[in-house]
């Protein structure tokens, strides 16, 4: 047997959902930079779950469904109350609350291809009421119903923070969603199809796919660049910092890829719409501070920012606690899982890799009394 540490280079299966060949990033074949520019979340989602891009009539009964599944069950915020909410990662309850939302779901265990959809369409469409119920309850504040007048992104944003967000901003947000949505077999994908190959069902997939896209060489990376910042503090520190880094050879977050060589093409729409909001808030401090980082690592170690990198920056100026970036991660990567899943199930073969053992050859057991 060959050994491949993180398994770098391994193919393990073969899909049709995205792809990332020569540096470019396509979903069901059209170019992420083309969606983000004239698609909406729900046309991508609906790309991503049936394999083309909707029709007028068929969007607009997508949406209704999205609108009709998202409210959450009130059992599931009155559990989320009696967490410690001082203390515990927002992560950990989502994790959890959407593990307890397969509970209510009366067709849970359900393998057809129309129940999947529905439970697909019904976690979609309640992780973002979820993660916005979440954030005003730690707040002392009550949960914002849906509003089934908005569409997905800005509908996020008006049950975050309980007004309704320019159309600019809302438009940004339903761009980075678009933006996140997939990523071929990354590491919460390829969790969320280990667990459901074994046939368990979609909640538990998507729940060992938060659980994947919660560590900080993931979809927690967000969060540590924006921690990272803050601990910075000025522009005038930036050069020190990475200095300080590079000597010490710590990661620095946000930058290098395992699959891109010549940069994220993710990474440069995230810059430009970084840019755009922060030029429009007149608050340059955060977005200038990447630019400076980005030469310096540019110049010193030859790496490119990743998709983490300036999403930061834009999730910061969208009024979204920063522990909460990883969070909207799921809320997008929510339709990639759900499509990688479905995709699972319907070629399904049980995923059981094997190790190479490196440890002590085999031997007899001694008598306690001898030991």
């Amino acid at each position: 047997m060959t050994t491949t540490r993180g398994l770098e280079g391994v193919v393990a299966t073969t899909s049709a959902i995205s792809s990332i060949r020569d540096d470019v990033l396509t979903y069901r074949g059209y170019r992420i930079q083309d969606l983000a520019e004239t698609a909406t979340f729900e046309e991508v989602v609906y790309l991503l779950w049936y394999g083309e891009l909707p029709s007028v009539r068929q969007l607009k009964s997508f949406r209704q469904a999205l609108a009709e599944h998202a409210e959450v069950p009130d059992e599931i915020f009155e559990m989320i109350k009696k967490f410690p909410l001082d203390i515990v990662h927002p992560m950990a309850v989502l994790r959890t609350a959407v593990s307890n939302l397969g509970i209510y779901d009366p067709n849970a265990e359900q393998m057809s291809r129309e129940a999947n959809i529905e439970k697909a369409i019904r976690i979609q469409a309640q992780i973002s009421t979820l993660v916005a119920g979440f954030a005003r309850i730690r707040k002392g504040l009550s949960p914002v119903s849906p509003n089934r007048a908005l569409g997905y992104a800005a509908d996020f944003l008006y049950m975050l923070k309980g007004s309704l967000p320019p159309d600019a901003e809302a438009r940004m947000f339903d761009k980075a969603l678009i933006l996140h949505a997939d990523h071929e077999l990354n590491a919460s994908t390829f969790t969320a199809r280990v667990c459901v190959a074994t046939l368990s069902d979609m909640y538990s997939g998507i729940t060992s796919a938060i659980g994947a896209l919660k560590g900080p060489l993931h979809g927690g990376a967000n969060e540590q660049v924006m921690n990272m910042l803050t601990r910075i503090g000025s522009i005038e520190w930036v050069e020190d910092y990475v200095a300080n880094a590079l000597e010490k050879k710590k990661k620095i977050m946000g930058f290098g890829h395992r699959v891109y060589k010549n940069g994220d093409p993710r990474a440069r729409i995230l810059k430009e719409m970084a840019k755009k909001i922060s030029d429009h808030r007149g608050d340059r401090h955060y977005y200038d501070m990447s630019e400076k980082m980005e030469k310096i690592i540019r110049e010193k170690k030859g790496l490119l920012p990743n998709t983490d990198f300036y999403s930061a920056t834009l999730y910061h100026l969208l009024g979204i606690d920063h522990d909460l970036f990883t969070p909207v991660f799921a809320i997008s990567r929510t339709s990639g899982w759900a499509a990688h899943i479905m995709e699972q199930y319907n070629g399904n073969r049980l995923i059981r890799p094997r190790a190479e053992y490196n440890g002590p050859k085999l031997r007899r057991i001694v008598p306690i009394e001898q030991r």
